[in-house]
């Protein structure tokens, strides 16, 4: 049989595709479970928004196997389809067929990071995000500048005239969901060891976050002082840093390995029953340390260990129970609405847990929105570097939320918070987003909401 010169040449092209490296490909047998059905599409954001095939979960597997199998290259094409997907994860819930595609695109993320050139704006930005955020002291040094940044009234004048969205939309939807710094952000005032209120339950171990220890210090006050109140006693590791989610979810190997090790060696010796974090993102990634360190002889079963005792503040309340009284929030019924945080909802499968807790609060009625499913747009940076599907989900989000009614809401996870605030105020509505654990403090001190 004689083959053709275009054959062969075609052949030799295919041979020649820049696709994924050996180290850790996204697994075929993973792909070959999915049966494109395409139940994940009714259920995946940047497909709603979008409308693309491949820009859907079905469609990313697609290119994901014809990549694995030389037949399409990893190039700025098939990238934009990766950068799309939010990591939500609701299509890991929604697949009747089991589909594990939170192992797969995170695999193919880590493939796009070490093999694809990306430009060098979109590096710029990447190399901003991933030096600054998982890094809590250097962010610290940032907070002062910004605090003269917003009394100087420079905010408003950005968003009013949108220069900044006119020199970058990145750094533009950065700025806008920068939350109000305060003379809180700079304090670092939780000692190592909190003892527990009355007869101790537990022995835990709490950690900070990076955001949420600058930007949102009070949930981690009203987090010890809820675990204190329901005796345990609280330990605070001082040399604990990033949780590594950042980096994890954006592809940076390396970076989240080594965040993992310190997070793990942190609390080596701390002799704490279970770990506690109160951030969704954060909680997602902790429990994934046996994942991410995997191939790592000395940490790998540490990291299964480590993972073992991590617990959402949440999912830990409702398993251990509350034995501090609660008092009302408000003089009448507080009509409360939860904001289900995707890796919590979809990544840690905890639903009911955080809605039992706050039940148990006098004159709460909770308020469930459709699509409460759907992702705010937030996820972990998505909304930095994909701002324009973000925006739409955003809006999306907050018009659910508010068609309920509710008083106030409330949400588990910093990223969440911001972009359901910042879509708040584009609305014009003054309604506070507060977290589930300042509700609990507030009703466990006895203090009054202003509704």
């Amino acid at each position: 049989m004689q083959v053709s010169e275009n054959s062969v040449n075609n052949t030799a092209s295919l041979k020649n595709l820049k696709g994924f490296d050996g180290n850790n490909p996204p697994d075929p047998k993973l792909i070959d479970s999915c049966v494109h059905c395409g139940f994940c599409l009714s259920t995946c954001p940047s497909y709603r928004v979008l409308g693309k095939e491949m820009d859907s979960p079905r469609g990313r597997i697609y290119l994901m196997d014809a990549i694995n199998e030389g037949e399409i290259a990893l190039n700025t094409a098939t990238v934009q389809h990766f950068d799309s997907c939010l990591g939500c994860l609701a299509c890991v819930s929604t697949c009747p067929s089991g589909v594990q595609y939170d192992k797969l695109i995170s695999a193919t993320r880590h493939q796009v990071e070490r093999n694809y050139p990306r430009t060098l704006p979109d590096k710029l930005v990447r190399q901003l995000i991933f030096t600054l955020f998982p890094n809590p002291d250097l962010l610290r040094l940032f907070l002062f500048p910004l605090l003269v940044y917003q009394k100087l009234g420079f905010p408003k004048l950005f968003r009013a005239t949108g220069l900044l969205k006119k020199v970058s939309p990145r750094l533009a939807a950065m700025e806008s969901i920068l939350p109000e710094i305060t003379l809180k952000s700079f304090q670092d005032n939780l000692p190592d060891v909190i003892r527990a209120q009355g007869e101790k339950r537990y022995r835990v171990g709490v950690i900070l976050g990076c955001v949420q220890r600058l930007f949102f210090s009070p949930v981690n006050e009203a987090t010890v002082r809820v675990l204190t109140a329901n005796g345990c006693e609280v330990v605070i590791p001082k040399s604990q840093g990033c949780c590594a989610a950042l980096p994890e979810h954006q592809g940076q190997t390396e970076q989240a390995k080594a965040l993992a090790r310190q997070m793990i060696d942190s609390f080596a010796d701390t002799d704490v029953d279970f770990v506690i974090i109160n951030a969704a993102g954060c909680g997602h990634t902790l429990k994934e340390y046996g994942h991410i360190l995997a191939d790592d002889p000395e940490y790998r079963e540490k990291a299964k260990a480590f993972a073992a005792k991590v617990k959402d503040a949440q999912e830990f309340l409702a398993t251990v129970g509350l034995t501090a009284k609660l008092s009302p929030l408000t003089d009448k019924p507080l009509n409360l609405v939860y904001q289900d945080a995707c890796h919590l909802l979809h990544g840690q499968k905890i639903s009911v847990q955080p809605r039992q807790v706050l039940r148990q609060i006098p004159g709460v009625k909770l308020r469930e929105p459709i699509d409460a499913a759907l992702c705010c747009g937030s996820a972990g940076v998505y909304n930095m570097l994909q701002p324009e599907v973000a925006e739409e989900l955003g809006q999306q989000k907050v018009q659910n939320l508010l068609n309920t009614g509710a008083d106030l809401i409330t949400s588990a996870n910093p990223g969440c918070t911001l972009q359901i605030t910042k879509h708040l105020q584009l609305q014009g509505k003054a309604i506070s987003v507060l977290h589930p654990m300042e509700l609990l403090d507030y009703s466990i001190r006895g203090v009054k909401l202003e509704i």
